[in-house]
């Protein structure tokens, strides 16, 4: 069989035309997932990925022609849940994405899916408030309203009935929120501090918190401060911020992402013009800014100039090295370390850098390359909590395998998670806390 030009060729991505009327019209989605599911069922090379395509392919497997056109149109939906974009299937595993003539974009096909969903059924009550994360973070990071949240958190009878009330399963990790946020711990903004630029950076970054790190685990964001500083590289907070808008594209909530970007970009924007570059610690809130914004706004000048200064804060570091500007005085040794790669960090193309700088200091690196299972908020919703855990099991036993002396995650939320299915949620660390710990600072 001939090679098509396309196979070989680095996959592109197509902008998102959600503000097309057509983009919503239900005959025609189904109509394209029938086409693509169809593909995928002749391939198969994403079955190990999530639970979305074992579902898709056992829907085949269990209808009557053996084939896909025995499948009910109305189970398309079943395969629809269970897709959390985490992109691993466009990235790593399809052979079929564009420029390929046969165009298929799995991941963004399910996200117009949700959107569509969202338009024409709206969503749970519970879905909209584990995705309204500002508002969740600002009441329960009340200082005494903080306190009951967590007591009531590590209470099963209290767990027994938020799970009957609101279906977040009784036995799923979930996190603390701190009194005290992470952008009440930054430095304030001064715009005339001044930065040594090496290569593609300018030597002083705007940390944006992102809600997890501001309200519920604040802690690596300090420990990037310290790194950052003892680099020479200035920090300060993003002036004002809301949520990146993932969780609200993951609902299918499209005009949420719109209102999120329309608060967040100008500040970014202003930033940028101001000589600061962008990172965030939760690789979900990078990708946000660097891909999902600008293929749902690629005629926005703005966006596009966030996208160019927004960085993974290992990317940030591991490019001022290769321009002599990173420290490497590590004094204390990691020993081994087992590091979970996290999607939504590897699909940015950036290679494997926060494995090269805990390599750096002396680290005895482990990579593992498999989904926890957790994104967000799938892990603690009671109809997918055993598949997250069934997922989180392979990393977990690989966790266990090597026996490190450290475990950790890009993905705090992912990294939790897997320790909580290896019984032991306490033995995780973030990445930037472990180099901190190398710097000894």
């Amino acid at each position: 069989m001939a090679i098509r030009e396309g196979n070989l060729a680095a996959p592109t991505r197509h902008p998102l035309d959600w503000r097309n009327p057509a983009f919503y019209d239900e005959d025609a989605l189904l109509k394209e997932m029938a086409r693509v599911f169809e593909i995928c069922h002749g391939c198969r090379r994403c079955v190990s990925l999530c639970q979305a395509f074992p579902t898709l392919f056992d829907l085949v497997d269990a209808s009557p022609t053996l084939e896909l056109d025995g499948v009910a149109k109305s189970d398309y939906w079943k395969v629809v849940e269970h897709c959390y974009l985490c992109d691993l299937c466009f990235m790593t595993k399809c052979p079929y994405v564009p420029p390929h003539e046969w165009n298929l974009d799995f991941p963004h096909l399910m996200l117009r899916a949700k959107a569509v969903h969202y338009r024409l059924h709206g969503a749970k009550l519970r879905d909209k408030l584990l995705t309204s994360t500002d508002l969740v973070g600002s009441f329960c990071g009340i200082p005494i309203v903080a306190q009951a949240v967590n007591a009531a958190n590590r209470t099963q009878p209290l767990r027994a009935l938020l799970q009957q009330i609101a279906g977040i399963h009784r036995d799923a990790w979930l996190p603390e929120f701190s009194s005290r946020s992470l952008r009440a711990r930054l430095p304030r903004l001064r715009y005339d501090t001044p930065g040594e630029p090496a290569g593609k950076t300018r030597g002083k970054v705007a940390l944006f918190a992102t809600c997890y790190m501001n309200r519920n685990e604040p802690g690596p964001g300090e420990d990037l401060v310290k790194v950052f500083t003892h680099n020479g590289i200035a920090v300060t907070r993003v002036p004002s911020e809301r949520c990146c808008g993932m969780p609200k594209l993951e609902l299918g909530d499209l005009e949420a992402v719109r209102a999120a970007k329309e608060h967040n970009i100008p500040v970014l924007a202003r930033l940028v013009d101001a000589g600061w570059d962008l990172t965030a610690l939760i690789p979900s809130c990078v990708l946000m800014f660097k891909q999902e914004l600008p293929l749902m706004f690629p005629d926005d000048r703005d966006v596009q100039k966030v996208k160019d200064a927004f960085f993974d804060p290992f990317e940030y570091l591991a490019l001022r090295h290769k321009e002599g500007k990173l420290r490497t005085d590590f004094a204390r040794p990691l020993g081994k370390v087992a590091y979970h790669a996290a999607c939504h960090q590897r699909v940015q193309n950036i290679g494997p850098k926060t494995k090269e700088l805990l390599q750096l200091a002396g680290a005895e690196v482990e990579t593992i390359e498999r989904c926890s299972g957790h994104d967000g908020t799938y892990a603690v919703k009671s109809e997918y909590h055993a598949v997250a855990m069934k997922l989180g099991k392979a990393p977990a036993d690989r966790v266990e395998k090597y026996a490190p002396a450290h475990f950790c995650s890009d993905c705090a939320m992912a990294g939790h998670h897997i320790a909580h299915v290896r019984g032991d949620a306490k033995r995780f660390a973030h990445p930037i806390s472990l180099l901190r710990l190398a710097y000894g600072i």
